[in-house]
């Protein structure tokens, strides 16, 4: 299919918007997966809120240009697709590592994480850490373990006072009925 200039120009000028609110971009290979695996790929991103985006490395690099992203355009050869995360880099990394433990493909080439570039062997790192859920989940736990401990403790002192008026109750109810 041939674009026409004003095409090209208005694709690029998508991916460097899309560039400019994604902190975190991975830079993949594709070679070898098939359009139902890319689909597959493409879906288990969406549900974790990222985006797949097949391009022409001459469009990326001038949609990297474009939106001020440096230290890419280095590693865009041959089929590339870009990784296009929010503020969540380790959703993103734990699915790619996931679907290439899988399928082994795609391949990560180079990782861009809050601007700083960051390796394949990085991203495995990224991708074995929790999500932000998870360590929010593990926060409030935290949080929650010593006030818990504290009930617990005023709840079996009072158990305890209960008890000393239950028996102050017996003994004086049978001193009475003596």
């Amino acid at each position: 299919m041939i674009r026409t200039k004003a095409e090209k120009q208005e694709t690029v000028t998508a991916l460097a918007a899309k560039l400019e609110r994604s902190s975190t971009v991975y830079v993949t290979d594709f070679t070898g997966l098939n359009v139902a695996r890319i689909t597959d790929l493409r879906r288990r991103l969406r549900a974790a809120g990222v985006e797949y985006v097949v391009v022409k490395n001459t469009l990326a690099r001038r949609a990297l240009q474009h939106a001020q992203v440096p230290g890419l355009e280095a590693h865009l050869a041959g089929p590339t697709a870009l990784v296009l995360a929010g503020a969540d880099p380790v959703s993103a990394a734990k699915v790619l590592t996931d679907f290439a433990k899988e399928f082994q493909k795609p391949a990560i080439k180079v990782g861009l994480v809050g601007g700083k570039a960051v390796t394949p062997d990085q991203v495995k790192r990224l991708a074995s850490l929790p999500t932000r859920n998870e360590l929010l989940a593990r926060l409030g736990g935290a949080l929650q373990a010593p006030m818990v401990g504290f009930v617990g403790a005023l709840h079996g002192l009072l158990l305890n006072m209960v008890g000393a008026l239950e028996a102050l109750r017996t003994e004086r109810a049978r001193g009475v009925a003596s």
